[in-house]
């Protein structure tokens, strides 16, 4: 947070408390102003209900035009991420309320490639999230749960958090630039119902930890980060993956047992036991929504996957595993002659295929395989 910037947060009901005191601690620091935008997915259960069918994808222009004024100042963002209403839209046909891409917006993507604004997405408990997380346990306990395992996720049991969050970082880029410099030209990931190849461009830049603006200011995009990701060739993925965590959109729906088969960089099946439909309604927004934006390696050494939980919510889980994800891709993870030819779409899903099962093996041009991840272990 810099003196004089406008922080936009986006706040979900059950998050309030920690809204203001976000604001406090922003306007301590010199915040002009700091704007809540809030979703409420009850609220988007009742349009899909309700309105006419034919609007559903309809977004209000001041949304998009707030978050253009954020990036043409160079303002900072702040996103609260965790489950307000588990299956706030269950029951209704998938394929309809995928229709309604709120609260993601399209314009999102360009904002994030071009390093406009400094932003963090983390996790605020809710009652309802830690009841999906721990069934088992009291309410109060189950709340309890969640914010210990978050205060442990996101480090604040250290003594210097930002310190260790620094370390963290600067591990994270050692393993990018080991990715750097062996140049391969694909990346096979191999595991139980998983047997796919994604290409990389020949520029592609692996990226991890820390981040800058264009104005050079460094923030860490999400916390907690434990990936390091690159953007991959879009038309060069080969295979089936399927998912090895649940995959909950920003709505708060949930997709269990996700299958995906992809042929020449275009996903060609996808299916779910629980779902489906509502994923496939989104890949049908763009032509580059069923091509990867985003190939992501986590190793066992961060704070998400050894506590062993699905958390229902796609900041932590896909900080647990490797993962993939459809749509729009980050330019600056390609050299300046290759930038053009990532991936575009209005959507990013991300999608968790990684297990201490799963092997990633690097290719180089020439063929030779080179193991990269084993038992979720780096080995180069």
């Amino acid at each position: 947070m810099q003196p004089g910037q406008i922080l936009g947060v986006t706040v979900q009901p059950g998050q309030e408390q920690a809204f203001r005191a976000a604001a406090a601690a922003a306007y301590r620091r010199g915040a002009l102003f700091v704007d809540p935008f809030y979703f409420d997915p009850d609220v988007k259960r009742s349009r899909i209900e309700h309105a006419d069918p034919e609007t559903l994808d309809f977004v209000p222009p001041w949304y998009p035009a707030r978050l253009l004024a954020l990036a043409e100042r160079n303002d900072a963002r702040l996103a609260f991420a965790g489950v307000a209403v588990p299956n706030a839209l269950a029951g209704l046909d998938p394929a309809l309320a995928g229709r309604d891409q709120l609260p993601s917006l399209k314009e999102a993507g360009r904002v994030i490639s071009e390093r406009a604004t400094n932003w963090c997405a983390l996790p605020v408990p809710t009652r309802p999230w830690a009841e999906l997380v721990y069934p088992g346990l009291d309410p109060e306990a189950a709340y309890e749960r969640l914010w210990r395992d978050v205060w442990h996720i996101l480090r604040l049991d250290e003594p210097d958090p930002a310190a260790a969050w620094d370390a963290r970082s600067q591990e994270l880029k050692r393993h990018a630039t080991a990715l750097d410099e062996r140049r391969f030209d694909a990346i096979e990931l191999r595991g139980e119902g998983t047997d796919l190849t994604v290409g990389l461009l020949p520029t592609s830049r692996w990226n991890g930890g820390a981040f800058e603006t264009r104005s050079g200011v460094e923030h860490f995009p999400n916390l907690p980060t434990e990936e390091v990701f690159t953007s991959p060739d879009p038309l060069r993925a080969d295979g089936h993956v399927t998912s090895t965590k649940p995959l909950v959109l920003r709505d708060g729906t949930i997709l269990r047992g996700l299958r995906v088969r992809f042929e020449g960089g275009r996903a060609v099946e996808v299916d779910a036991d629980e779902n489906g439909a509502a994923l496939r309604a989104r890949l049908e927004v763009d032509d580059g929504a069923t091509r990867l934006g985003e190939l992501a390696l986590v190793d066992r050494r961060g704070r998400v996957g050894p506590l062993e939980t699905v958390f229902y919510e796609t900041l932590l889980d896909e900080n647990a595993a490797s993962h993939l994800a459809f749509g729009h891709a980050f330019p600056f993870a390609a050299g300046e002659q290759e930038a053009g030819r990532v991936n575009e779409s209005g959507i990013h899903i991300d999608f968790m295929v990684g297990s201490p099962e799963l092997e990633v093996t690097g290719v180089t041009g020439a063929g030779e395989r080179v193991p990269v991840l084993r038992r979720g272990d780096w080995e180069i």
